[in-house]
């Protein structure tokens, strides 16, 4: 749900990006039928989707890796320690992020441009402080609470959970609406 709601957001706020998701179990899964009838409430078609296992290259190779629990943000930051600096839970991007404030103008850039302060500086700025340690165990305060195996409800709130999430993180990344290609 998360990749087909950020790059629903995304698009529709004219920021060309390349979003793909990952787990860490099975491959080739399609979506489950709550979960496809919770998207498409909200005009987003997931019955195409299929699981994909994660692997380094696609670590190495996004811009920002965001997942849904400390357990994923760890996979991702195991097999590619390099990427710590941009790998979070979508929850703790957003709470993060927030404190921060969004990415800035580029000073002196000509306003009608994409201005903003690159990605990867405004990532740095999000993860000043944190530790590999602060992603031990797991947390209310950084998980999306997975629904797998449970009502149309639970995904329903899950859906809303990180529709909102997105939302925010959206704001906060891409404040000037420009189209501009990123990978996460």
């Amino acid at each position: 749900m998360g990749e087909a709601l950020l790059h629903h957001r995304l698009a529709a706020a004219g920021i060309d990006a390349h979003v793909h998701s990952a787990g860490l179990v099975s491959e080739g899964v399609p979506a489950s039928a709550h979960g496809v009838r919770a998207l498409a409430k909200r005009g987003v078609d997931l019955g195409a989707h299929r699981s994909r296992a994660l692997t380094p290259e696609m670590v190495a190779q996004a811009d920002l890796v965001i997942g849904m629990a400390r357990e994923h943000v760890r996979e991702a930051v195991a097999l590619r320690p390099e990427a710590f600096p941009r790998t979070f839970t979508l929850r703790e991007l957003v709470r993060r992020a927030g404190a921060v404030g969004p990415r800035r103008p580029v000073p002196g850039a000509d306003p009608g441009a994409d201005a903003l302060e690159p990605l990867d500086a405004w990532l740095a700025r999000v993860s000043a402080g944190r530790r590999p340690t602060d992603l031990l165990g797991e947390h209310p305060g950084d998980d999306v609470a997975d629904p797998m195996g449970m009502s149309r409800r639970a995904y329903e709130r899950c859906a809303t959970d990180i529709e909102d999430l997105v939302e925010g993180l959206v704001d906060l990344a891409f404040p000037v609406r420009r189209s501009r290609s990123y990978s996460a």
